[in-house]
């Protein structure tokens, strides 16, 4: 296999009429540069100089080498300014994964502005709750409830502090009545959720610092958190959801929080990329926008 580094001191001799020369502007020996010089005539299998002691040129076979090496390493050199480029600048492809409820519910008018602002960005948005293996699928970054279970993916805070509610329709409530405490919800259809093919039925709570636990069952289960959502304010069942995802609906009545006095589970919401060096100006722009928005819609009344 032909070496870039081979070719760059090609290249410099060429245009020096000296090894050395190139040697030199390499910051290698003169011995480095004539072994690369014998490892890229070995693999092109020809002599491209002849040189003695004292003197240098292109044979042949050299000249006609030389202007496709010169293009090889513009190209490359090409290459590495365009992603040098991207890097600087807020633009190109972006594929982002977002789960079901906050994907359909929020974030399209967010990532909206974000294009006005940034009309030199494409984007690709993916809406589900089944966690997209990021090594495998075309995903550039994630929307994610909790921290991710893989150490090696890099997690940016969009909602650190979110957390779950307990929740359910005025007409369900007046229909079974409100829970008083978590042991209550046993006697209560609780709409349960499917995530990565586990079923979460235990659901967790925390008063003055202390966990409580309890088990909850219900006549229905999905992998879609939107549709559990829409089953709760239809008066279906109690849900126990992000506070985002909900957010809307307690504030228009269409639900009602309960068990205020118990501290819901920690959902903190994050943006996942699969390096550091994956954390692009287009990238950490998003973050901050998501990051302003969603504090804002947190907080507005």
């Amino acid at each position: 296999m032909i070496r870039l580094e081979d070719l760059a001191i090609f290249v410099c001799a060429a245009d020096n009429g000296s090894l050395s020369a190139a040697a030199r502007q390499h910051d290698v020996t003169p011995a480095v540069a004539s072994a690369a010089m014998k490892r890229l005539e070995g693999e092109l299998g020809a002599r491209l100089l002849a040189r003695s002691t004292r003197s240098l040129r292109l044979t042949p076979d050299g000249e006609r080498y030389l202007q496709h090496a010169r293009n090889v390493l513009a190209e490359v050199n090409a290459g590495r300014d365009a992603v040098a480029h991207g890097r600087r600048v807020i633009g190109g492809n972006l594929s982002l994964s977002a789960p079901s409820d906050f994907g359909r519910n929020l974030i399209g008018q967010w990532l909206d502005e974000f294009q006005a602002q940034h009309p030199a960005v494409s984007l690709q948005v993916h809406v589900s709750d089944r966690v997209a293996d990021m090594y495998r699928q075309p995903v550039d970054v994630a929307i994610r409830y909790s921290a991710p279970d893989d150490s090696s993916l890099v997690a940016l805070p969009l909602a650190p502090d979110n957390r779950r509610v307990l929740c359910a329709s005025p007409d369900y409530l007046a229909r079974h009545g409100r829970p008083r405490s978590p042991a209550d919800l046993r006697q209560h259809n609780c709409l349960r959720y499917v995530l990565s093919d586990t079923l979460h039925s235990q659901w967790n709570f925390f008063k003055d610092d202390e966990p409580v636990q309890v088990q909850v069952s219900g006549d229905r289960t999905c992998d879609d958190g939107e549709l559990v959502r829409r089953w709760a304010v239809n008066g279906r069942g109690i849900a126990y959801k992000s506070r985002l995802d909900v957010l809307a609906d307690l504030r228009n009545g269409r639900l009602e929080a309960l068990l205020e006095d118990y501290e819901g589970e920690p959902s903190p919401l994050h943006l996942v990329c699969t390096h550091r060096m994956c954390v692009s100006p287009t990238v950490r722009a998003l973050r901050e926008l998501l990051g302003e928005r969603i504090a804002r819609y947190l907080k507005d009344r």
